[in-house]
Formats: structure tokens, C-alpha cells, sequence
């Protein structure tokens, strides 16, 4: 896995000179060393999983070893999605109003950068199509995965449109979150994105229909709605030095799995305290409403959840016909179970 990582980066390396010599722009040297920089702070930082697993999904549909430049592809199409999961970043830390991303400052709250990271942000989701262009316009399926890029970032954001008029300012109320709308927002914002999308790069590498694969969809937006609910319990309870980051969702006022299960199960008495203290940004608040997760035993939910879901989700895998695809899936699986980052 590590000879995968190294060449993996070999790679970024190859995307990034290029855009920094793209002929569609004429670089100044100021340009050029700011979007290097740019590039370097936020592409490459985080745990590289969506983009390694276009490439692990690769090698497992072809059952074998990837020649030089089928692992090349593999390898811009992951970091395509890098791409578009910094572009979602640098805007969502500024949306939130975050302070970290992954242990450091986020991109914005840098001296000088500021409100130049929403251009920065643009510009990143406009590196997609340059790489697509430069390495897979002669290829079969180009359309195909333009088409799959657009419409996942349309998905994308759509999702994180419901999360942010959700939770507008002024207009705080807890009692439009249910668990039907909170599916909703993950199987959007997340589920696309991280899970679907690196297996959708890698079956259209090996010349396969999206259409005849909707199965495999439905199977991989389950585990992204899994892969975020372990993320709201990660945040209210992970460590932030393990995790990267220090969790805001209780004073953003988050329609997290944690609020919408507390809503479910607590009292009228608990339920007052909630509609009290959460979506406030004061640590009084905030404990109060750790303390009622931890009296509403939410985390002990959580594993019981946690348990019943990759239950279900190996039955969903084990009955799918295609042994190789079964491998892809359950590959995916293994890496979030049980995470604790």
C-alpha cells in the first residue's frame, strides 16, 4: 500500500506542474508560486482514502495487476476527486467559520488569504476538467466521466444547500430535524461524493454502463450515510488530536445523527434543555447538551446502530452477483468499520 501512495503522489506531482504550466492561462510568477502554494496546503493533506480507493476498486474489478499507465489514470482520477473534496473544504470551512481542518489553520484564516480562498476554492473545481481534459479526452468514456463529475458536485451541493438553510441564523429551530431530513442531507452531501464516486471513476476505466449499476450505488450511498454518522459521533466524542479537526456541530447548530436521535429519545424535560443549549456557542451550552447525550446514552445507540448497518450492509454485498464487485465493496467496508478518524 505504501509503493501505492508513493506513486500515488509521484502523481500529484506530474497534475500539478502541469497546471502550472497550462496553456490556457499565462502565469505570472506571483500566480504561479500562489497556486502552488495553494495546491500544496490543500490537496494533499488529508487521508488520501477517496482517491487511493478509485484505485484499489480498479485493480479489484480488473482482478490484477494495472499497467504503468492504467495506474497513471487510476491515479488522476483519484486525485480529481482530492481536487473536488478540497474545492467542497476551503468553501465549507468558510460557510462554517471553522478553525481547523486537518491539525492546521483553515486555508482562510491564513495571513493574507482571507476571502481570496473563495477564488481559490473556484479555481480548484476548475482544475477538474483541465486534468480530465489533458489525459482522458481520447478516451471512450471522457463524456461519461464529465458527466459523473458534474452531476455528483450538483448532488453535493444541493445537499449542503439543505444543511445550510436548515440552520440559518435567526431561525433556529429544532424541531424541523427529523432522521428522514438528516438522510438526506448525507446521502447528498457525503454519500456521492466519498463513496459512490471513486467506484463509478474505477467502473468506467474498465469500460463498464453506470445504469447497470445502480445496486451498487444504493449499496455505497448506505455506507456513506454509516461513514457520517460515525463522523457526528467522531466529532462530539473523538479526540480533536486524533480526529484533526475540533468539533463545532453542537454550537453550529448541526442537524447531526447525535440531535436527531436525542430528539427521538429524550423526555419533555430533556427535550426543554436541548431546544436550550444547542446551537450555541458557549461551552456551558455545549456540556449541557454532551452531558444529555451521555445521560441518553447516544453513544451506546451508536454501536448498536453501528452493529445492525454492517449486518445489513455485508447481507446487501454477499448477494451481489459479481464476485469482483463484491471485492470492491467489501474493501470499502473494511476500511470505515469501526474507525476511529
Amino acid at each position: 500500500m505504501s509503493d501505492i501512495r508513493s506513486k500515488f503522489m509521484e502523481v500529484y506531482s506530474v497534475l500539478k506542474s502541469e497546471l502550472l504550466n497550462d496553456p490556457a492561462f499565462e502565469f505570472t510568477d506571483d500566480s504561479r508560486e500562489w497556486i502552488d502554494r495553494m495546491l500544496d496546503y490543500n490537496v494533499p493533506g488529508g487521508k488520501l482514502n477517496r482517491g487511493l480507493s478509485v484505485i484499489d476498486s480498479y485493480k479489484l474489478l480488473k482482478e490484477g495487476e494495472l499497467a504503468n499507465d492504467e495506474l497513471f489514470l487510476a491515479c488522476a482520477l483519484g486525485w480529481c476527486i482530492e481536487w473536488l473534496q478540497a474545492y467542497f473544504l476551503v468553501l465549507d470551512d468558510i460557510m462554517d467559520n471553522s478553525i481547523t481542518r486537518r491539525g492546521q489553520p483553515c486555508w482562510f484564516r491564513l495571513p493574507k488569504i482571507g476571502m481570496i480562498a473563495v477564488n481559490d476554492g473556484i479555481i480548484l473545481r476548475n482544475h477538474i476538467p483541465r486534468i480530465l481534459k489533458k489525459h482522458f479526452r481520447g478516451k471512450p468514456y471522457y463524456v461519461d466521466l464529465l458527466d459523473l463529475f458534474n452531476e455528483v458536485e450538483f448532488q453535493t451541493t444541493s445537499g449542503q444547500m439543505i444543511d445550510l438553510i436548515t440552520t440559518i441564523e435567526g431561525e433556529k429551530d429544532l424541531s424541523k430535524y427529523s432522521l428522514q431530513l438528516y438522510h438526506r442531507i448525507v446521502q447528498y452531501k457525503t454519500a456521492y461524493y466519498s463513496f459512490y464516486l471513486p467506484v463509478a471513476c474505477a467502473l468506467l476505466m474498465k469500460g463498464e454502463n453506470l445504469d447497470n449499476h445502480i445496486d451498487v450505488k444504493n449499496i455505497l450511498i448506505e455506507m456513506g450515510t454509516y461513514f457520517q454518522i460515525q463522523d457526528d459521533c467522531l466529532d462530539c466524542f473523538g479526540d480533536p488530536q486524533v480526529i484533526g479537526k475540533v468539533g463545532t456541530d453542537i454550537e453550529d447548530f448541526k442537524c447531526s445523527w447525535l440531535v436527531v436521535k436525542a430528539l427521538e429519545l429524550c423526555n419533555e424535560e430533556q427535550k426543554k434543555s436541548l431546544f436550550e443549549n444547542y446551537g450555541k456557542a458557549d461551552e456551558a451550552c455545549v456540556a449541557k447538551v454532551k452531558e444529555l447525550y451521555e445521560v441518553l446514552n447516544l453513544q451506546g445507540v451508536f454501536e448498536e446502530y453501528e452493529c445492525k448497518s454492517y449486518q445489513k450492509l455485508v447481507k446487501s454485498i454477499e448477494a451481489h452477483p459479481d464476485k469482483a464487485v463484491q471485492a470492491v465493496l467489501k474493501s470499502f467496508l473494511a476500511k470505515i468499520y469501526k474507525r476511529q478518524k
